[in-house]
Parts: C-alpha cells; structure tokens; sequence
C-alpha cells in the first residue's frame, strides 16, 4: 500500500467512525486496531493477524501510559478542582472585584484575572466559559455593560489559560510531542504575560472611546488598611500557589511531577485553612479530575498507536516528503498548518485535534527547522484561537448556552473577534521574535 493510500485509509476510518457517532478517542483506537491487524499482522489466517497486530498495539500503547511525564495531568486536574469546590474561585473573584474599585470596565478587568486563574488551573476552557458566562455576564448587563465588555474578556482568557502554567493540556502537548515538559511550560509564561497586557489594554481602549459601555457605578471602597488584608487573605495565597509551581520548575528545584504534587498539596492545604475542606469537595474533586483524566489517558493511548501506524505504515516518511517537495518557505508551511488547527477547531476539542495533528505536524515542524519548544508555544495558543473562531467555534456555542436569551451569535462572533487579533498579534511576535518564548525555556536549569 502506497503512503497516501495508508494515510487515506487511516484517517478516512478515524473520520467514518466519528461521522457514525463514536466519540473521538474510540474512534481512534477503533481505527488503531484496524490498522495494526493490515500493517503489523503480517500473513496468515485473520485470526493469526488480529492476534499480532493487536499485540504490538498493546506494546505500543501501554509504554506510553506509564511515562512519569504524565504525572502532572491528574495533578494540575485535581488543583484546578479543588480551587473550585473548595471555594478559593469565589473568594478570588470577590477580592479581585472589590480591590478593583471605581475602575471603569472593572469587571471586565475581574473576568480576565479572576477567569486567568480558574482557567489555568482547572486546564479546562470550556468549563471556565460555562462558568464566567453564567456567573459574570449576568451581573455584568445587570450594571448596564454592552455585550461585547462582558462577552469578550470570557472568550479571551482561554488563550491565557493554555498559556500560563500549570496547564494540564501543555503537559499533554509535551508528553505526545516528546517534549521537554518544564520548558514547554515555561515557555508559555512571557507569551501568556503579553497576551494578558494586550487584553487590558484592548479593555481599556474600549472603555475610552466609549464609556457607556461599561459604566461606572458606586461601590463600598474600603480602606487601604482592609483591602490590604483581603489581598493577603484571598488573593495573595492562591498567587504564591501558582508562582511556586512555576519557580520550582524553572530553577531546576524540582520536577514538573513533583512540582504539580507540590501544587495540589497547596490548594489542598487553602482549602483546610479556609475551613472549606469536607468529604463532599474531595468526592467531587477528585471525580472531576478522574473523569478528565481517563478522557486524556484515553487519547493518549490512541495516539501512541496512531504515531507508530503512521510510521509503520511509511504514511509519515510519504507525508513529510511530500510536504517538504513544495517549493514553500518554511513560514508559509508554518501558516498552513496554523491554518488547519483554526479551521479543526471549530469541530473538534483540543485533546482530539493534539492526537490527529501531533503525529503529523512536529516531525514536519522538526524537518523544516523549527524549535519544537516555540513551535509546542504556538500549537497551544492556535489551539485556543481555534475555539473562539467564528462561525463554528466551541467557545462561542458554549457562550450562547449560558448567555443572557437576548443574546445573538452575532453579538458573541463581534465580542470575540479584538481578543482573537490579539493572540493572533502574539503568535505573529513569536514569529518575529522566537525568544519571546524561548529566553526563559533557555534559563531552566
């Protein structure tokens, strides 16, 4: 079979079964086991092939699965869980709001801190956009604020999200890749710190140009002395958190698994501090990490085999060389693929669109010369645009479910579209300037 025969034959059974209704992760094992009894059962009765090629399967799969790289993922899952029913989200999200005082767009400014937070440690964007939709919008028309000042900002932190860690998905990216995690990690924080600056800023220039778009309206400051105590009490704890998962990883005191084991015990300890700890929160806490974290074991495990088929199959060495033959520069290549992963995103989640793009897209990344850190850098953050593209995003469906009923898709294509240019602005500095993502990676120890 020749490689684009391989690769139709592959992907074609992957896009058949979902197209049937299968979930994303079975249909890929579904096609992994067809492709390992073709291509790696050899010759015999169907009953020999099967025989084999699922058990090279399993010996190609299991491998991955048992990686201590993966350490991180329930880690980082079960954080960004306990931070929610722990209540440390809600306690975050009032400080924030009140230490905002008379700011215009101040709560504008409190989803995309306060959003940061929760979207970065729970690694889930379309929790996080369930959650600040119905949580923030609501309260945000109520003080008079035009759709797209309490819309947009809830779109926008997904990018951060992916960006800042500890994020489970960078974890993932790196572990299909054959990353190094805590560079992958690291590389993400300058980027996310200028996404989030061009965020402000983007709120800022709407409320000046026009002010009734988040009007100003009198809250109860309190003094100094107070607000001081409410940033040391509600913010300042949850902060050093997330700053010491980073600052262990970056100076090589620890690693990224123990540094995410670090993390949880943290938020654990809050939550007992807080007096916010029970049987019921570590249940739930517990069963929403498992429940993410078997749907990533899952994917992981398809796409260890899927790799291995697209290379036994010669569909990657085909593949590459056919991409490679164009006469394109390796920044056009760069903006195909880029391309490809906005368009996926409108149909697919970001695990799903890691396990059909990886195999394919880091080779090729390696064979035109890419960095495969600041290449890792972009993939997340296309990653996260894609959700929020117009007109089949997953974002902006999951924004219209708990939106105000008065809301049109329009009303949330037009409030995300300055947050998208924005990435977008980040990913075209990246290009420009690759250190941007690669100074602190190079400064691990």
């Amino acid at each position: 079979m020749e490689w684009y025969e391989a690769t139709l034959f592959l992907l074609g059974t992957v896009l058949g079964l979902m197209l049937l209704g299968l979930p994303v992760a079975i249909a890929f094992i579904g096609a992994n086991i067809l492709g390992a009894i073709y291509f790696m059962g050899g010759y015999g009765p169907l009953e020999l092939q099967a025989s084999r090629g699922i058990g090279q399967l399993i010996n190609n799969a299991f491998p991955s699965l048992t990686t201590f790289n993966l350490i991180p993922v329930p880690m980082f899952l079960l954080m960004g869980e306990l931070f929610f029913y722990g209540g440390l989200a809600t306690r975050m999200f009032g400080a924030v709001e009140v230490l905002m005082g008379k700011v215009p767009g101040r709560l504008s400014y409190v989803t995309v801190a306060g959003g940061t937070a929760f979207a970065t440690l729970s690694g889930s964007s379309m929790g996080s956009t369930a959650l600040l939709g119905s949580l923030m919008v609501p309260e945000m028309s109520a003080r008079g604020y035009k759709k797209h000042m309490s819309i947009g900002p809830i779109l926008g932190t997904g990018g951060l999200a992916m960006l800042i860690p500890p994020s489970a998905l960078a974890v993932l990216l790196g572990t299909l890749a054959q990353l190094d995690i805590g560079k992958l990690l690291i590389g993400g924080i300058m980027p996310g710190i200028i996404l989030a600056t061009m965020y402000v800023a983007l709120i800022w220039f709407q409320c000046r140009i026009d002010p009734e778009a988040a009007p100003v309206y009198d809250v109860d400051l309190p003094p100094f002395s107070e607000r001081l105590r409410l940033f040391a009490r509600d913010v300042l704890p949850m902060l050093a958190v997330i700053i010491g998962v980073i600052m262990l990883i970056m100076f090589g005191i620890a690693t990224p698994s123990e540094s995410a084991a670090f993390g949880c015990l943290g938020i654990l300890g809050l939550c007992a501090l807080y007096r916010s700890l029970n049987f019921k929160v570590l249940v739930d806490s517990v069963a929403g990490a498992l429940r993410v974290t078997v749907m990533a074991f899952l994917i992981i495990f398809g796409s260890a085999t899927f790799s291995a088929l697209l290379a036994f199959s010669g569909a990657s060495a085909g593949l590459l060389e056919w991409a490679v033959s164009f006469d394109l520069s390796p920044l056009s290549m760069l903006f195909i693929m880029f391309a490809i992963l906005l368009v996926l995103g409108m149909f697919m989640d970001q695990l799903s669109m890691m396990l059909l793009t990886v195999p394919i897209f880091f080779p090729l990344a390696s064979q035109l010369g890419f960095d495969l850190i600041w290449f890792g850098v972009i993939v997340l953050l296309a990653l996260e645009i894609s959700f929020t593209t117009p007109p089949f995003g997953l974002l902006l469906f999951v924004m219209k479910g708990v939106a105000p009923p008065d809301t049109k898709m329009t009303d949330i294509y037009l409030a995300g579209i300055p947050f998208i240019l924005c990435a977008i602005a980040v990913v075209i500095l990246m290009v420009i300037f690759p250190d941007v993502a690669l100074y602190l990676p190079n400064l691990v120890k």
